[in-house]
Order: structure tokens, then sequence, then C-alpha cells
């Protein structure tokens, strides 16, 4: 990836931040997933009254991005005004494995700070149902 790339995702990460909507607990999240052939789709964290049907901004990427018939991710780029660069929760690891096993994953703050890592090593030992479909497929 050049760095004009990654700085295209990282802004549009930041750009679907700002439009999280986190009335309850103020974390807004953006989240930039970039497919194989280099499109970006954004997603933002929506939450809910109803804790239960919030959305998290990286499954709102992978979810809008599928909708579009698109299935085969190699990075997502992940904003929030946090402290520290923060990885996905594990219910957003296991959604993301579904299409990308691999996937590398770089989370920025507004204040400058990244970090970077591969989906497996933050999901070491991820649930897969044994039915053998191809990640993605």
């Amino acid at each position: 990836m050049t760095k004009s790339s990654a700085e295209s995702i990282k802004k549009a990460a930041f750009t679907a931040m700002e439009n999280a909507y986190a009335p309850y607990s103020g974390f807004r999240v953006g989240a930039a997933i970039v497919t194989r052939d280099g499109k970006v789709v954004p997603g933002s964290n929506i939450e809910n009254s109803a804790y239960g049907n919030t959305i998290c901004a990286e499954t709102l990427a992978v979810c809008s991005a599928v909708s579009q018939g698109l299935k085969h991710f190699d990075s997502i780029a992940i904003a929030t005004e946090a402290d520290q660069p923060t990885p996905p929760c594990g219910a957003c690891r296991q959604v993301l494995n579904e299409f990308a096993p691999e996937l590398e994953i770089t989370s920025y703050t507004r204040d400058g700070k990244s970090a970077s890592w591969t989906l497996s090593e933050l999901l070491p030992h991820a649930f897969l149902f044994d039915t053998h479909v191809e990640p993605g497929s």
C-alpha cells in the first residue's frame, strides 16, 4: 500500500467516525475496509438505547461491502478519539474473520498514534463452523 493510499484510507475512517452515532457511550468509531480491488467502504458505529442493537463500525463496514457484492478484503483502518489505538472488539474480529482471516488492521487516534495487527494475531483461535466454506465465498 502506498503512503498516499494509506492516508486516504485513514481519512475515510476519520470521516466515518465523524458520522458515528454514539449518544450513550460517547465513544465514536469509524472504519474503512479495503477490498482486494482497492474499493474503500466506510462504516460508523451506531448505538441504540437497546444496547444489544448497537452496531460497531467495523461490522457495519463489512455489512455495507457485502451488501454491494464485495466479499474479499485486504485491510481495514479504524479511527477513534481514544488515547491509544483501539483494536476491534471480539465480535467484530469474528465478523472480519468470516471474510478475511489474514486481514491487515490499523487503528489510529486523533493525535497521530497508530498500531497495526493482522486479524490472526488478534483472533488466534477463531471459531470456524465446520462446513468447508472458503472465507468470503
